[in-house]
Formats: C-alpha cells, sequence, structure tokens
C-alpha cells in the first residue's frame, strides 16, 4: 500500500474510539521509515501515502505512542548519543552525563574496561522525570545497555553481519524513548533512566581475555571473551542505579546474548527476574502491547559456570544456558533491589519483518511495553 501510488488512506472501521486510535498507532508504525542517507532512490520505490484518516464517532477521545538504533555508529557514538539525550531536557526530563574521569572516581572499572580500546569516549547518561506530587517519593528506574558499535574486541566477531552491530545500544535507546514517553505525556512517576554508552573496539589498548577488572560493587570479573561486554557495563550501571537512587525496582534492557535468539526466536524477549510480582506485571503488560516476554529461570546451581579460579566471577559461563548464566552475572550487581533484566536480543531488530506494523530495522521493543507498566501500576 505504501508504494500504491495512493496518497490518502481513510480508514472507516465503525470502531469504539480505543480500536480507532490502535489503528491510527499502526498506521504510524507502519509508516516509520529511516531514509535519512538515501540519496538516489527512485520514485516509485518512495511511500506515496502522504495521509491516513480514521474515521471515529468519537474523535476527540480516540486521541486520549527508533531513529536511534537506526543510526550508523560513525555518526551515534556515546558522546553523540548522550548529546541527544540531553537535548529531552526541552521536555522537562534532568539530564546528567558522567565521562570517563568521573566514573574512573566511582570506580567503574567493569564498564570503562569495554571502552578503553575505542578513541570515542565512554558516558554514562543519568536521565529523571520527577513527576510525582511528591518529588522525594521513592523511583522507579530503567537501565540500558548501550553499546553503540560492537566489534566483539579482541575476541572479535565474524565479518559476516557485523554491520548490524549498531544496534547493540537498544536497550539504551529504549530506555531514552520511555524516559521520553514519560515526559511527554507528564506521567505522574518519579522515573530513572541510566545509559551505560560504549564502543568496544580492537585497539592496541583494548581489554584482553585473561584481563581483571574491579567492578564499582567491589567485586572482580576475570574477562574470559571480551565479547561478552554487554553485562560489564551494565554491572557498573545497575550497582550505581541502586546506590545513588535506592529505587522501587531495576529493570534493565539490553541486547545481551545471541542465545536468546537460539532460545526464543525473533517474537519473544527473555524475562529473568528476582521479584515474582515484578515479572507478573512485566508478562501482563507484555501481553496487552503485544510485546511479549517468556521467562527463563535463573539457578543458584548455575552459578558455578560462572566462578573464576583468580577472580570473584567471570564474564561467561560457556555456550549451555547462555542467557541464563548472563542473568545470574547481572544479578550479582543488583544488591537485593527488585530487579527485572529484558534480554532483548532477540527482538530489537528485524531483519526481514512479517508484522505489518513493524518495518525492517528498529523495531523500539520495551517503549511501550515499559509506558503501559508505568500507566498500569506505578503513577500516582
Amino acid at each position: 500500500m505504501k508504494t500504491s501510488g495512493v496518497v490518502e488512506l481513510v480508514l472507516k472501521l465503525g470502531a469504539d474510539a480505543e480500536t480507532a486510535a490502535r489503528a491510527a498507532f499502526g498506521a504510524r508504525l507502519a509508516a516509520y521509515r529511516f531514509d535519512k542517507y538515501r540519496t538516489t532512490e527512485k520514485a516509485e520505490k518512495k511511500p506515496s501515502v502522504q495521509v491516513v484518516k480514521i474515521a471515529a464517532a468519537d474523535p476527540v477521545k480516540a486521541q486520549k505512542a527508533c531513529d536511534l538504533v537506526s543510526e550508523p555508529a560513525n555518526i551515534l557514538h556515546p558522546e553523540e548519543f548522550a548529546a541527544r539525550a540531553k537535548s529531552l531536557e526541552s521536555l522537562g526530563l534532568e539530564v546528567e552525563i558522567l565521562g570517563e574521569a568521573e566514573m574512573a572516581k566511582l570506580g567503574m572499572g567493569s564498564l570503562l574496561g569495554v571502552g578503553q580500546g575505542s578513541v570515542r569516549e565512554s558516558q554514562l547518561v543519568i536521565m529523571k522525570w520527577m513527576g510525582a506530587a511528591d518529588k522525594s517519593a521513592q523511583p522507579i528506574a530503567f537501565v540500558g545497555k548501550g553499546v553503540c558499535f560492537d566489534t566483539g574486541g579482541i575476541s572479535i566477531k565474524p565479518a559476516d553481519g557485523m554491520e548490524d552491530m549498531k544496534w547493540d545500544m537498544g536497550g539504551a535507546a529504549a530506555v531514552a524513548g520511555v524516559m521520553h514517553a514519560l515526559a511527554g505525556r507528564k506521567a505522574k512517576v518519579n522515573a530513572i533512566g541510566v545509559l551505560g554508552l560504549v564502543e568496544n573496539m580492537p585497539d592496541g589498548n583494548a581489554q584482553r581475555p585473561g584481563d581483571v577488572v574491579t567492578s564499582m560493587s567491589g567485586q572482580t570479573i576475570e574477562v574470559i571473551n571480551t565479547d561478552a561486554e554487554g553485562r560489564l557495563v551494565l554491572a557498573d550501571a545497575l550497582w550505581y542505579t541502586q546506590e545513588r537512587f535506592k529505587p522501587q525496582f531495576m529493570i534493565d534492557l539490553a541486547t545481551l546474548t545471541g542465545a536468546i535468539i537460539i532460545s526464543l526466536g525473533h517474537d519473544y524477549a527473555g524475562l529473568f527476574s528476582n521479584n515474582d510480582g515484578l515479572s507478573e506485571k512485566l508478562l501482563a503488560v507484555g501481553k496487552a502491547e503485544r510485546e511479549a516476554l517468556w521467562r527463563l529461570p535463573l539457578p543458584a546451581a548455575y552459578e558455578k559456570q560462572i566462578e573464576s579460579p583468580i577472580a570473584d566471577m567471570k564474564n561467561i559461563g560457556g555456550r549451555p544456558a547462555g542467557s541464563i548464566t548472563a542473568g545470574l552475572f547481572l544479578q550479582r550487581f543488583v544488591n537485593g533491589v527488585p530487579w527485572a533484566h529484558l534480554d532483548i536480543a532477540s527482538v530489537a531488530w528485524k531483519k526481514p519483518s512479517a508484522d505489518p506494523t513493524v518495518p525492517d530495522g528498529a523495531v523500539g521493543f520495551g517503549v511501550r511495553l515499559l509506558n503501559r507498566l508505568v500507566a498500569d501500576a506505578y503513577e500516582g
């Protein structure tokens, strides 16, 4: 339909306000197209539809949500990502950016080790939305993995498909998106978003397999594989978030493991959690928003897979249950705070997409899910 030559599309659904609103939202999603860098595309390949009208009995009631993930890594490096997050202050968000010197003072050796091979400085972005009536009320918190490009580091990835590793910051993009959504609709909640932004490159100064780093928590990590870098970023970001903000809960989003694709395919994100109540809420809103989650276990018996002979832990537990051992690794940095980890490597990017409301490329998975979670359960 988009390239049919039709300029205006009118949908007469004869439906209630909610259905009409969802139809309009679906049309908006389907219309998304990242064509910023297309300069020679022929006219017949460009979308012709310019206007979509939804006929509704009560249009006023019917009006009552990606570019970050799609940008190439030479444009959207950590500092540029941080700058774009900072620009959201126009909506009323407070945005703070920590550079490498400030993170070093905090002892974030786990996060900083990932980015030490890149000429781009790693960044930690803290986004605050204090929309509750009581500005001192305990906040909720979202933490995102933001590896703006992932070569694998010294444990370098195969060349085939590496160009897609620009979307390894999909978790941080989702957190930025949900903070944007909360501020845009003036949500009555105190919320914190933390983005750990790095670039994982194989430079002469890059982290080596066998290195031992000390995280902000004081726990030491033996780096077995430099391509298991997202958990190293999240280790410090999660610890920082719980220590500074004392949140009701933390939810992290990360394109963390290829193993989750093997486990769940491309229609479900993996859910790991230390809290049944939080998990149940996430599963319910995931179903309501068609951003499906599937909960996997965190069995204590699997902890032995990440035991290290020379440090408190190692950063990878081998092929068996790879997504689970990654979750067990992260759990060591939440300090008992109610927490959920969403491994979105299976759903952050569709290539090709079989869903008419999801064009090929970035999906924005997690934004609608978490916005709905807040609206349904946490606004005062």
